[in-house]
């Protein structure tokens, strides 16, 4: 350190300096209720400048469709699958209702806070219930996480925000949402936010698929565009390097686009926005789904997430280099068949398993190494003998990422978690 200070000294007095590290900060924001085809019809002016500082993508939802991880495309379900990187058969939030979140499994914002408690969090929300009950915001069960700016609660506000047949009151609260964050941003610069807009999905329930749906996505276009701006200045004016993402939480039917909470193809077709610059593969071949915006930011941030935590994530990062993808795995009398798809081909993969699911109730889970073998053989067969259970979670270590994956065999389904 006492030759760096010097160098730097030397470098001040010939009118040079020594670089700081950019501090990363991260933002997200979830549109609500936008099938993939739609958002690619519209053409939105401001995420496609955003697109253009990096990329954009198919992100699916719903998890493994007949699988264990089969997710309902329902909101309040996928706001859960994005905070805490998995599916509803871990998080356990099922509808909008929120009626027993499963705390265990940790969202990114508490990931943050234990890792980094000086740094600040944000939320900017209509829906009161995204900070109370999804973040748990000063609960026990959450490790009582505090957000340092919150801004929600004005769907409670009826005197500002007269309630009206054609939800133009939800419109207006959006615009305020937006500009609230914007302006945070620009002053106060949040280490991570979350942004919620709601008017898109009030429309598409309404209407479906119409003008009025059409027009409400070009309003949350503009918004994004006033959070963007606010990203730009400070990336301008402070030694700070953001990431953004902008997605949604579900598709709509086909039939008329009023309705979701199913398995078709266009409720599940979800979709990414975002400046990221080193974009991997995974994410260009549109492979990506939303439990992976969780390791995305983590990665982004130089987050260590604990061991206990990453052997339960569904997600990859979308960023930086990746070893494996696309685990899967079936039993068949004693063994099980775990593959996956290599990213590159140097290197081993580390398969450990586990025949319990302590985790889910705050405990811990002993997996035991089964097999070590090299990444490009794409394929393992592990004898579990020795481990009799209808259960199994496995856990496939790279140099480069992990992989989780379940095997369920009292409904017969075997998992694939990518």
């Amino acid at each position: 350190m006492k030759y760096l200070i010097t160098f730097c000294l030397s470098l001040f007095a010939t009118g040079m300096l020594c670089a700081q590290p950019k501090t990363k900060k991260a933002v997200y924001i979830i549109i609500d209720g936008i099938p993939a085809d739609v958002i690619e019809k519209l053409n939105p002016v401001h995420m496609n400048e955003i697109a253009k500082a990096g990329g954009y993508a198919h992100a699916m939802v719903g998890g493994e469709k007949n699988g264990y991880s089969q997710t309902p495309t329902i909101s309040a379900v996928g706001y859960n699958s994005i905070l805490t990187g998995t599916w509803v058969n871990k998080h356990n939030v099922w509808d909008n209702d929120i009626k027993d979140p499963n705390y265990n499994y940790k969202s990114i914002f508490r990931i943050l806070k234990e890792d980094y408690p000086e740094k600040k969090t944000g939320i900017f929300s209509s829906w009161t219930d995204n900070r109370t009950r999804l973040v748990g915001d000063g609960l026990a069960a959450t490790g009582n996480i505090h957000f340092d700016y919150k801004f929600d609660g004005l769907e409670l506000d009826t005197v500002n925000y007269p309630q009206d047949a054609e939800r133009e009151f939800m419109h207006k609260i959006d615009a305020k949402v937006a500009a609230t964050a914007a302006s945070t941003i620009k002053t106060n610069a949040p280490d991570l936010s979350w942004v919620y807009l709601e008017y898109t999905d009030d429309m598409g329930h309404k209407y479906g698929d119409s003008p009025q749906f059409y027009k409400a996505i070009n309003y949350a276009d503009d918004y994004v565009g006033q959070i963007w701006q606010a990203i730009q200045y400070r990336e301008k004016n402070f030694n700070e390097d953001w990431l953004i993402i902008i997605t949604t939480d579900h598709g709509r039917t086909a039939e008329t686009g009023k309705d979701h909470g199913g398995q078709s193809d266009r409720e599940r077709a979800g979709w990414i926005f975002t400046n990221a610059k080193n974009l991997n593969g995974y994410f260009k071949n549109n492979q990506a789904s939303i439990v992976d915006i969780f390791p995305t930011i983590a990665r982004f941030m130089n987050l260590q997430i604990p061991l206990e935590t990453a052997r339960e994530l569904d997600g990859v990062p979308l960023i930086g280099e990746l070893s494996l993808t696309n685990a899967a795995a079936q039993y068949k009398d004693d063994t099980i068949t775990v593959e996956w798809k290599a990213s590159v081909k140097e290197g081993s993969v580390k398969i450990w398993a586990s025949s319990t699911n302590n985790y889910k109730e705050g405990g811990e889970d002993k997996f035991e190494l089964l097999k070590t073998v090299p990444l490009a053989d794409e394929k393992a067969i592990l004898n579990v003998k020795n481990m009799p259970s209808s259960f199994y979670k496995l856990f496939l270590q790279g140099p480069g990422n992990n992989l989780s994956c379940w095997i369920v065999l009292n409904n017969k389904t075997a998992g694939k978690t990518n």
